[in-house]
């Protein structure tokens, strides 16, 4: 009878935490009519990913860190408590066959008793950044190198279809 008050309990914070984060405002484009328009476009660059990055964090701490661990180890309380046996994303062997594709589809659809990640709680971009913030955890990147598509997203970006 516990257990399932506990859960419902930890839900029922996320959901409130979620609602009272502020939102971010738009990125408004870097200007380009200086001599120095590729020093400041790569600083903009920088300065964006930073900002994704944090974001990213700040949805993985909200969302996931419940379940899969702050350092994403997969070893909490409330895994154990669920009888979830989670990857340890700290070992670079963790995700390297799983494509960003079906990380993203895993994210946004959910997974057995792992919940969505819907279009109201992060945007696609969002969760393209959480993949990355994600295989960042890794201990030795050289092992698991992430792939192509999963540089920070833009936000202004439109998601890829799915391939075959």
């Amino acid at each position: 009878m516990l257990k399932p008050f506990l859960f419902l309990s930890a839900a029922a914070l996320l959901v409130i935490a979620s609602l009272s984060a502020p939102a971010t405002p738009p990125q408004a484009a870097p200007a380009n009519s200086s001599r120095n328009a590729a020093s400041k476009s790569a600083a903009a660059k920088s300065s964006a990913d930073t900002q994704a990055m944090a974001k990213a964090k700040q949805v993985y701490n909200m969302d996931c860190a419940l379940c899969h661990g702050a350092t994403g180890d997969g070893k909490t309380d409330v895994a154990k408590d669920m009888g979830l046996v989670l990857d340890d994303w700290t070992d670079p062997k963790a995700l390297a066959g799983h494509q960003d594709e079906e990380l993203f589809n895993i994210i946004r659809n959910g997974k057995e008793k792992m919940p969505s990640e819907g279009p109201g709680r992060a945007s696609d971009a969002e969760v393209r950044n959480l993949i990355v913030y994600i295989r960042g955890m890794a201990k030795d990147q050289s092992a698991a190198a992430p792939t192509p598509s999963a540089a920070p997203a833009d936000s202004s970006q439109t998601p890829a279809s799915p391939q075959p």
